[in-house]
């Protein structure tokens, strides 16, 4: 009896799985530090764990996983880290199209890519392009993202359109303003999880985290595998989801 119920404490209920999940993948430069070495090595360990954890995800039925990439604040960073950031970001645009292959994904990129070069922007723009039928999963990528920025940005569109006459002040609600964002063809943010032991958001999904779910770790994200992620599933489904009501 004592073996079942624990068996069954430990098993997710698949009809419960988080719809949007947004991970912070944070700690890659502590993890190769303490390894002696270079931050950069660690970034690149992250960037191959994330392949692992996004085919994890969508064979759970997670319908969009948003994953925090690189921050408005990332480039304040040493420029060859900087760099380094940049080309490894190119270098999984370019394969997105063979990894994408056969697992029905979806590649979506959100933030301002105004920053970006003339190179990565067309690179980003054909692995949107080649993935775009995707049916399964969209992985959501944040890439000089920021949640202020976003929401700032999705002001000065709202503001646009009533400047326009296309709408007026009476008509903005919740709902409308939440069009303008990045994530608005994604389902509602249901669980945060950041990795390495930080405790806060980092100005990530600020707007899309006032009723998701938190879950921390001390594990630095490229030591993040499968066993940690169902126990952040299975803490999100212990809990109470009230949204402000009583239950």
């Amino acid at each position: 009896m004592f073996l079942r119920k624990k068996e069954k404490q430990h098993t997710l209920d698949m009809k419960r799985i988080p719809q949007h999940i947004g991970i912070i993948m944070d700690g890659n430069g502590r993890w190769a530090r303490r390894r002696g070495l270079p931050r950069t090595a660690g970034h690149k360990k992250g960037a191959d764990n994330l392949e692992h954890i996004a085919d994890y995800c969508a064979s759970l039925g997670v319908k969009a996983l948003t994953v925090y990439a690189f921050s408005t604040e990332n480039w304040a960073r040493p420029q060859d880290e900087v760099d380094t950031l940049m080309q490894l970001m190119y270098d999984y645009l370019l394969t997105v199209e063979k990894k994408f292959a056969g697992r029905d994904m979806r590649l979506k990129i959100s933030g301002d890519r105004s920053r970006f070069s003339d190179k990565i922007n067309h690179a980003i723009d054909h692995a949107e392009e080649v993935t775009a039928s995707g049916n399964g999963m969209v992985l959501n990528i944040a890439l000089n993202y920021g949640g202020r920025d976003e929401i700032v940005h999705a002001a000065k569109m709202v503001a646009e359109r009533v400047k326009n006459g296309t709408c007026c002040p009476e008509e903005i609600d919740e709902t409308y303003f939440a069009q303008f964002l990045y994530t608005a063809d994604l389902p509602e943010v249901d669980l945060i999880i950041r990795p390495s032991g930080e405790q806060r958001l980092s100005n990530f999904l600020l707007w899309q985290a006032a009723y998701a779910e938190f879950w921390y770790s001390d594990i630095c994200w490229p030591d993040f595998k499968d066993r940690n992620m169902r126990q952040a599933i299975l803490a999100y489904q212990r809990r109470d989801r009230r949204f402000g009501g009583v239950k």
